[in-house]
């Protein structure tokens, strides 16, 4: 008896694992073949519900706490919100983000996230002169991308997945459009090498394991070999950092050492300690005009540091971060507006005008493009009773690019 009741227990559970779809036992492993570029998965948008909400109160109560309010994929077509414009103006929403017909009215939303997807400080004016990337190579080791998505799709040359989730992830579309993007991107004729990458290694207690982003890295080398001369790989953006205690330490950094050899610059959190370079991500007021340097001022996940006089930016460049709106993984035409960013948009913003420039200079290197970048930078204009800001700057893309051409 007991035995037949053990081998009932066991059908059962045999049946429960037979009913569990394949991508939620399995992380995909997918690499191309060998050499080759393509698309090796299928990615499709990710199926996120849109919320009902009633009242803003039930989302605004840690406001003041949290810097920003979440209105992405939430139904507010029922709710009132008038007298709420500050709140609004402090908000991340979506193209699934249904809004008050008071509102859509007057168009607050689409406002601002027009604003929102001009990449700001002249980049606009670049395109317009025929400076866009054209036949520079950057590669983006991140999450789990969108591959179709409206934005950047022309611009893929290649996408597989080294230890990646998956789910289609937010962060991926937001880092490829801001790099690639044809509205919202710096380097818009840009070829992309995307590997779909997570670093987080489940089996040893979600621990982050840097060995899968060495391998990533010496993916994108070995495949860069491989392309013609005029087309190459330039960049790579990777919107994470080390530490030395981190594992799989020394084989990153062993990578960035092999990425270096090869001509290609490696822009991470950790640019201070693979090249000793110092950045950081501005913010910006959602209606404010993004190509005016005097828009800009202190990221909202570091100003009130920067107030306290606690923030150090000597030698520190500045480029744009709050306030941007990117391509979102819930559609191939869907956009998303993040009132607050983080180093992860400050990194492919700086790997799309390091395209430009290897544009214009192709014999650059990454110490004269951030030499020249600090060098030809808009000095800010806030907290300027700060002497810890004196030698900051803002990226000025235009002067930057003219520069190298005078120089080239």
């Amino acid at each position: 008896m007991k035995r037949k009741y053990k081998i009932l227990i066991m059908v059962f559970i045999m049946f429960i694992i037979s009913m569990i779809p394949l991508s939620m036992l399995a992380r995909p492993n997918t690499a191309l073949n060998k050499d080759t570029v393509g698309i090796a998965v299928k990615v499709t948008p990710a199926n996120w519900k849109v919320r009902k909400v009633n009242n803003l109160s039930q989302l605004s109560s840690n406001f003041k706490n949290n810097r920003e309010i979440d209105l992405r994929l939430k139904d507010l077509s029922g709710a009132d919100i008038d007298g709420k414009k500050k709140e609004l103006l402090n908000s991340s929403f979506d193209s699934r983000t249904k809004w008050p017909q008071n509102i859509v009215s007057i168009s607050l939303p689409e406002k601002i996230m027009s604003l929102g997807k001009n990449p700001g400080l002249g980049i606009r004016t670049l395109h317009n002169l025929g400076i866009n990337g054209k036949n520079i190579g950057i590669a983006i080791i991140d999450q789990r991308l969108l591959v179709n998505h409206a934005e950047y799709k022309d611009n893929v040359k290649s996408y597989e997945e080294l230890h990646c989730g998956r789910e289609t992830s937010m962060h991926g579309a937001a880092v490829a459009s801001i790099a690639v993007g044809k509205k919202t991107g710096i380097a818009p004729k840009s070829d992309l090498y995307y590997i779909g990458q997570d670093p987080m290694d489940i089996a040893q207690k979600s621990k982050i394991n840097f060995n899968y982003t060495a391998r990533a890295i010496n993916r994108i080398i070995k495949l860069n070999k491989n392309l013609p001369q005029g087309k190459k790989i330039r960049v790579i953006s990777i919107s994470i950092g080390w530490n030395p205690t981190d594992v799989g330490y020394s084989e990153v950094i062993k990578a960035v050492d092999r990425a270096k050899k090869e001509n290609i610059f490696v822009v991470s959190s950790s640019l201070k300690n693979t090249y000793g370079f110092k950045f950081n991500g501005l913010g910006r007021n959602p209606l404010s005009d993004p190509d005016v340097s005097s828009s800009y001022n202190p990221g909202l996940f570091w100003q009130k540091e920067y107030y306290g006089g606690k923030y150090d930016l000597n030698n520190t460049l500045l480029v744009p971060m709050d306030s941007r709106c990117t391509a979102s993984p819930t559609g191939c035409k869907d956009y998303v507006f993040y009132r607050e960013g983080g180093w992860s948009w400050s990194i492919p913003y700086i790997a799309g005008v390091y395209a430009l420039a290897c544009e214009i200079k192709p014999s650059i290197t990454p110490d004269e493009f951030w030499e020249t970048a600090l060098r030809t930078g808009s000095a800010i204009e806030f907290g300027k009773n700060i002497k810890s800001c004196s030698s900051a700057r803002i990226i000025n893309p235009v002067k930057l690019i003219q520069s190298l051409k005078n120089n080239s």
